[in-house]
């Protein structure tokens, strides 16, 4: 920063149209004509929002060559935009690629980074295209517009500073989910030996006479943002009510949805629960409550995968649920799992949570710096 403060000093900063200064191509020629996609296929299908890489196709027409010449890929009517830097193909031909006219007058990182300084600025139930109408009309700050050797080493400094908290937060994501996958996978492989049994070591019993099983009353709409108590419903993020149905120790899935036999929950106390979602109290005289909640986690989805009812919706049943057999060791066994399980289980929790959080902290530092470095006083010179 002080090395970028000497730079700056006595700069005088150009506000320049951005549309003068860049080019756009409609991407009709990179569009990609197969659905079907495939992680084997080698060419990204990209859009310019959230989810980026839609899937690969194994086209060889009509692929941008980011490799060779990078782009921003900007969304006419969302105005999001990400940086492309390898060969691509896209789904919608409703954005624009954007490229500098002179990368020795003005750096297309230099334009990404700004660019994302800019509020979206859109009104509700606007669908026009925003880079002819709004985008291109905007002003971009130049440092030294007439001194093109100065300007471009400012440029190049803000870009190396701005890359770096970029590089920072991709290195420790990728550091975290690697963990994350292998700790994942460390706590399946002994949370499946450890819960494979003989059929002379346990007693395989109905989960009906093991537990309690009912359902809620409540549906998704009825959830508010504040609520005071957690409501469970069908997916994984559980959500808020004013008011609770239960006060206990039980284990929560779906009863029909994609969440089937893969979204549980583990709650102790008060909570509201959805009309379609499954509550287990376990009878803790006839099972250890946390042995209970691993072998579900465990083997659940198997039994759901041969047993629910298959339509647009996979659907499981109450009695095919009180149906399903669980092996039960000896207490003393049941405690010893739970006392290994529930330390994988800590630390894959732990893992889980301090991801997102990284990430939102190193984005919220790229920012800050990213306003700090291109936030500029506006100055006379202007086109």
């Amino acid at each position: 920063m002080s090395k970028l403060d000497e730079l700056l000093m006595g700069v005088e900063i150009g506000w320049k149209t951005l549309g003068d200064y860049t080019d756009y191509e409609q991407p009709t020629n990179y569009r990609v004509k197969s659905k079907e996609y495939h992680d084997d296929f080698d060419t990204p299908v990209l859009t310019a929002g959230k989810t980026f890489i839609l899937g690969y196709t194994d086209e060889t027409d009509g692929i941008y060559k980011g490799s060779e010449k990078s782009v921003i890929i900007f969304d006419d009517f969302t105005t999001a935009n990400k940086w492309v830097d390898f060969d691509f193909k896209v789904k919608s031909s409703a954005m624009k690629l954007i490229t500098s006219k002179n990368e020795s007058k003005l750096l297309l990182r230099y334009i990404y980074h700004w660019m994302n300084t800019l509020p979206s600025g859109l009104v509700d139930g606007d669908h026009k295209r925003q880079w002819i109408s709004n985008y291109a009309n905007k002003k971009i700050p130049i440092p030294c517009p007439d001194n093109p050797e100065k300007s471009l080493k400012i440029q190049k400094e803000i870009v190396r500073i701005l890359d770096t908290f970029t590089e920072l937060t991709t290195e420790l994501t990728t550091e975290l989910t690697t963990e994350l996958t292998a700790r994942k996978k460390q706590y399946e492989y002994y949370r499946e030996q450890l819960l494979t049994f003989e059929e002379s070591e346990v007693d395989l019993i109905p989960l009906v006479k093991l537990a309690e099983i009912g359902t809620g009353s409540h549906d998704t709409k009825d959830a508010i943002d504040d609520g005071d108590y957690i409501f469970y419903a069908r997916g994984k993020k559980p959500l808020r009510l004013n008011s609770y149905d239960f006060d206990e120790t039980a284990i929560i899935t779906a009863g029909d949805g994609v969440g089937v036999g893969k979204v549980f929950h583990w709650v102790t106390g008060k909570y509201a629960l959805h009309q379609r979602a499954y509550r287990v109290v376990p009878n803790k005289e006839e099972i250890n409550p946390r042995y209970l909640y691993h072998f579900i986690v465990a083997k659940f989805y198997d039994y759901v995968m041969k047993t629910s009812v298959h339509s647009s919706v996979t659907s499981l049943r109450k009695p095919m649920f009180q149906k399903f057999k669980i092996s039960v060791p000896s207490p003393e066994e049941q405690q010893r799992i739970v006392n290994i399980l529930d330390k994988f289980d800590v630390l894959t929790t732990s893992i889980s949570e301090s991801l997102p959080k990284e990430i939102e902290l190193r984005t919220k530092q790229y920012e800050y710096y990213r306003n700090k470095l291109l936030t500029f006083p506006k100055a006379t010179v202007e086109a």
